[in-house]
């Protein structure tokens, strides 16, 4: 399981013409799920996340989490996340989660997600979007978790 955390001033995701989700000050969150991860891991990933210090306090210093900056989240699927890029010129996806199991999987952690932070946004599993946003700094930190 990985994510790709980037700090932003703004973000939205956009299908069809329509607005999904939309937050201003926060962290922009693709979410890419591998055939291996399961609720457990993704608990301590969002878990993660929600705690990650990555905003600045009064000293100018990555002191804050998303709550403390008084942000939002806005997660997004994303399993391209998982390919494999060290051999050859095009991606394996080979370790990405299968669709139907992983929009499972996505949704469980946005609902838990929800329980444990009332800011939170999303994209469409599996939609074609298109993510707007204004990277801050720019900061982007990539987590993972075994």
């Amino acid at each position: 399981m990985r994510a790709l955390l980037q700090r932003v001033l703004e973000a939205k995701v956009v299908v069809d013409g329509q607005t999904t989700g939309q937050i201003e000050k926060g962290i922009l969150v693709f979410l890419g799920l591998g055939k291996d991860d399961n609720f457990e891991k993704g608990k301590k990933l969002i878990d993660k996340i929600l705690k990650y210090r990555f905003f600045d306090d009064e000293q100018g210093k990555m002191g804050w989490n998303v709550s403390q900056a008084g942000g939002g989240i806005l997660l997004v699927s994303q399993f391209t996340l998982m390919a494999q890029t060290q051999k050859g010129l095009r991606p394996d996806f080979g370790p990405a989660m299968p669709p139907i199991e992983a929009e499972a999987l996505y949704d469980q952690l946005v609902e838990y997600a929800k329980t444990q932070f009332e800011h939170i946004q999303t994209g469409i599993f599996a939609a074609d979007m298109k993510v707007h946003l204004v990277n801050d700094g720019p900061v982007t930190f990539n987590l993972e978790v075994e």
